[in-house]
């Protein structure tokens, strides 16, 4: 399927913004762990209402937890919601490409310590 001129110049927007690409990542994210919520959900055969029984919560909380409208959602959440419908949550983290690129082939950082030392000053005895 061939892009449309519009999702091109989105594509563009993308490229040349590293903050603008940070975003859409994070809001895609976002978008992919509610789609997956709901999916497990529906696979249980489950309303919203049935969900939030098993954990003991109202099917308001449950639609605002499949939509990503809870501030601050901690994983304890979903860990339970995961595991009331019968699945369970696993985190992927992953460096981004620019951080990994901006080291260098071949380069490690350096804690704190070592730059202190590496400059030439001194190291305080404890």
């Amino acid at each position: 399927m061939r892009k449309t001129r519009f999702m091109e110049w989105v594509d563009e927007q993308i490229d040349s913004d590293a903050r603008l690409a940070s975003e859409v990542s994070r809001l895609l994210s976002e978008m992919r762990l509610e789609q997956e919520l709901v999916a497990l959900r529906e696979r249980r055969g489950l309303s919203q209402r049935e969900a939030a029984k098993l954990i003991h919560a109202t099917q308001p909380y449950v639609a605002k937890l499949e939509s990503g409208r809870i501030q601050n959602l901690g994983v304890a959440t979903l860990v339970k919601y995961a595991h009331a419908l019968g699945g369970r949550l696993t985190i992927d983290i992953k460096a981004k490409r620019a951080a990994r690129r901006s080291l260098g082939a071949g380069t490690r950082p350096r804690s704190a310590r070592s730059r202190g030392v590496a400059a030439g000053r001194k190291r305080r005895k404890r």
